[in-house]
C-alpha cells in the first residue's frame, strides 16, 4: 500500500510525464485517483463517453500518422490512435525528457540495450504478475511524432513477437491480446482498456 500512494502521489504533484500516466495503474490506484481528483474512474482516464475537446484535437493532430501506421500493420486506424491515447494520457502526460521537452514517444516503447537513438529515464509503473511495481525505466526519444509512429510501426510489423497482432483489421480485442503475449504491455488490464478507448474513438 505504501509503493501504491507513492506511486500515485507522484503523479499527482508532478503530472509531467515522469512519473506513470494513469492509464498504466491498476483498478485500485485508478479508483483511488479519481476519488483524489474528484471525479470518477472513468473520467480520469479518459474511457467512456463523447471526446471532449481535448481528446479530439489529440486525435485529429495525429489521425494522418495513424492512418499510415494502420495500413501497414493491418488495422483499424483507431485502435492505432487509440494505443497513442492509452500511452499518453490523449497526449496530456507525455514522456518528457530531463529538461522537461516532449521525448515524442507516443507508445511508451522502452530504449532498450540494441536502442541506437536517444533516450529518457522516468520512473514508470509496471505488473510483475503480483501487483504494481515502481521502477525505473530508459524509454525512446524522437524528434517528432511522424518519427514514433515510423518506429511503432517498424517494431510491431518487424518483431516475431507481435506477429500474430498483424492484420487483426478492427479486432482490437485480438490486437492487443497478441501486443500483450508478446510482452508489449504488463498491465493485466490493457486488452479492456485499449477496447474501450477504441469505442470511444469510434463512436465519436
Amino acid at each position: 500500500m505504501r509503493e501504491l500512494n507513492a506511486d500515485i502521489q507522484r503523479y499527482i504533484e508532478r503530472g509531467d510525464g515522469s512519473s506513470p500516466a494513469a492509464s498504466s495503474l491498476n483498478a485500485e490506484a485508478r479508483a483511488w485517483l479519481a476519488r483524489v481528483q474528484g471525479g470518477t474512474e472513468a473520467s480520469a482516464l479518459g474511457e467512456e463517453g463523447e471526446l471532449s475537446a481535448t481528446q479530439r484535437s489529440f486525435v485529429d493532430s495525429i489521425a494522418p500518422l495513424a492512418r499510415d501506421a494502420a495500413q501497414r500493420l493491418g488495422v483499424a486506424p483507431e485502435i492505432v490512435v487509440a494505443q497513442a491515447a492509452l500511452e499518453t494520457g490523449w497526449g496530456t502526460r507525455p514522456i518528457r525528457r530531463a529538461d522537461g521537452s516532449d521525448s515524442n514517444n507516443l507508445f511508451s516503447i522502452k530504449a532498450g540495450s540494441s536502442w541506437r537513438g536517444d533516450s529518457t529515464e522516468i520512473m514508470t509503473t509496471e505488473f510483475d504478475g503480483t501487483g504494481m511495481v515502481s521502477q525505473r525505466d530508459s524509454f525512446r526519444a524522437y524528434t517528432d511524432p511522424a518519427a514514433a509512429f515510423e518506429d511503432f510501426t517498424r517494431l510491431i510489423s518487424s518483431s516475431p513477437r507481435y506477429r500474430e497482432a498483424l492484420n487483426a483489421g478492427g479486432d482490437v480485442r485480438a490486437y492487443a491480446q497478441a501486443l500483450q503475449r508478446g510482452g508489449y504491455a504488463t498491465d493485466p488490464d490493457y486488452v479492456g482498456k485499449l477496447a474501450r478507448i477504441t469505442a470511444q474513438i469510434q463512436g465519436d
